[in-house]
């Protein structure tokens, strides 16, 4: 079994999101003897954002007539989407930045987002091609947003993932959400055990569990 563990906050040791990976997949570790990891860390090593360059994803022999910085681009992208493809399971650390995910992440995102590789467009519509996989995303956010109906709608951090993993074909997305981290000491401690408990639960639920059920 392999696993790509991905974090993307800048924070560093302070970062919740990246306790939450780590803890996650620490887990699967141990529960899953002789797994391979690789690792991200988007932070410190992202993609650069779509350009005239890098938005044309070709590889083997329609890759011919490409420049140099062409070359180059393709082979980032070509790596990531292989590596993403590889994985069984995808750990993803993603904390809520102005309502959405970290740009470092999105730029990820727009490299493994390649037709015919992770999906496809039909006659009935696009189709995943990435399917099969377990995506666990950690969930880190200052405010309180799954129970508040008032802020729902600013949502396009958790909400974007789902959509996009989905578009991918992941069927198996699982949330570990820690909210109010900047609700003083005592909402981030409930939120932090709120997380933990769901990622105890992870060794528990079979794949395909609906979402709900994981993301109390």
């Amino acid at each position: 079994m392999k696993l790509l563990h991905i974090d993307s906050s800048a924070l560093g040791t302070n970062s919740v999101s990246r306790q939450l990976t780590q803890r996650v997949v620490a887990q699967w570790r141990a529960g899953h003897p002789g797994l391979a990891v690789d690792y991200l860390d988007l932070a410190r090593d992202a993609p650069t954002h779509l350009s005239l360059e890098s938005l044309g994803f070709r590889a083997g022999p329609s890759a011919e007539g490409l420049t140099e910085a062409q070359r180059r681009e393709n082979a980032v992208s070509e790596k990531l989407v292989s590596q993403f493809l590889a994985a069984d399971v995808v750990v993803v650390g993603a904390p809520m930045y102005n309502f959405s995910i970290p740009s470092q992440l999105k730029a990820w995102i727009d490299r493994v987002a390649q037709v015919g590789r992770t999906f496809k467009y039909t006659e009935t519509g696009p189709q995943g091609l990435a399917g099969g996989k377990t995506v666990i995303v950690a969930s880190s956010r200052g405010g309180v947003y799954s129970t508040n109906p008032a802020l729902a709608g600013l949502d396009h951090q958790e909400s974007y993932l789902k959509t996009v993993f989905g578009f991918f074909g992941v069927t198996d997305i699982r949330f570990v959400r820690a909210e109010g981290m900047a609700m003083g000491d005592a909402a981030k401690a409930q939120g932090i055990g709120a997380a933990e408990v769901t990622i105890a639960s992870l060794a528990t639920v079979p794949a395909n569990q609906p979402e709900a059920a994981l993301a109390a």
